[in-house]
């Protein structure tokens, strides 16, 4: 079973220093910083170092060389996505995009349905909600609150008026109330369907040639509200164009019976483990789980 300890890379100062560097000198001078930023990373040597290249030596079969290059440029693509998130929600800069499914979305908001947008740690999710502006939809982004509490704070101060909304999951489960709000409101919740909390329930899927463990909790809670889900993606692809996916909106429900509803929840789940899959192999080093992600030798 995968352990991720609700915390990821990224700081309150690290934001800052970015936001400084962009203001005075722009995007692509702040792009070259990250060039020994990310060679810093890497002669670390660390677990997210280990993680990074087991994915690609053992998963993808990537050679030797081709795998520790790849621990380089995984870091680098990582520090631009952060940048990324900064340029957006400030409006340091403009990106361009490609969404295939975009209508698929549009329709939750003209049915009046709401929906539940599921995605992963697997290239920016959090700058697809920024350029999800054409939807015309209220956002929420649910967060672990390790993840966002400082990082927030500070980019509340620089984003200016935006359509999102970040739910952070917290201890007394005050999230399950902001989350039904919002599906009460119709709107649009997203959150990753890959990381979870020890105690969380999961399910063991096919992941890469053998079983890891996804959180089924957002499934569970969308039939809960019987609100369509969809799984979204955002890839980057050039230095300022980034490709979206969305798949069409499906309400999912289960049987009562805990063992015929494992059973719903492994084929559901199937069908997002497989999409991120492909992502994975499509765009090798944008995978950013930084830990044992299958737990190998434990």
């Amino acid at each position: 079973m995968a352990t991720w300890d609700g915390k990821s890379k990224g700081s309150k100062a690290g934001y800052s220093f970015f936001v400084f560097i962009l203001r005075r000198l722009g995007v692509w001078p702040t792009y070259i910083v990250l060039y020994p930023a990310a060679f810093y990373y890497f002669i670390q040597y660390n677990q997210a170092w280990k993680a990074i290249y087991f994915i690609l030596r053992n998963k993808l079969g990537f050679s030797f060389l081709k795998s520790v290059s790849g621990v380089y440029k995984n870091f680098y693509i990582f520090g631009q996505t952060l940048v990324d998130r900064v340029i957006v929600m400030a409006g340091y800069g403009k990106f361009t995009f490609t969404f295939e499914g975009e209508k698929n979305l549009i329709k939750m908001v003209d049915e009046g349905t709401g929906g539940l947008l599921i995605s992963a740690h697997l290239g920016n999710w959090e700058i697809a909600g920024h350029l999800l502006y054409r939807v015309k939809a209220k956002i929420n982004i649910v967060m672990f609150e390790g993840e966002h509490e400082k990082v927030k704070e500070y980019l509340d101060q620089v984003k200016g008026e935006k359509n999102i909304n970040v739910i952070a999951v917290k201890e007394d489960l005050s999230h399950l109330y902001a989350i039904n709000d919002a599906f009460e409101r119709k709107e649009l919740v997203c959150m990753h369907g890959d990381r979870f909390l020890p105690g969380t329930r999961v399910a063991a899927v096919p992941f890469l040639g053998e079983d890891a463990c996804f959180p089924v909790g957002p499934l569970l809670m969308a039939a809960k509200y019987e609100v369509p889900v969809s799984f979204v993606f955002a890839m980057k692809q050039r230095s300022s164009h980034y490709y979206l996916s969305s798949t069409e909106g499906k309400i999912f429900r289960f049987d009562r019976d805990k063992n015929k509803q494992q059973e719903q929840l492994k084929e559901a789940l199937s069908g997002f483990v497989s999409m991120i899959e492909l992502k994975v192999k499509q765009y090798p080093y944008q995978w950013f789980n930084y830990y044992n992600f299958w737990q190998i030798g434990k």
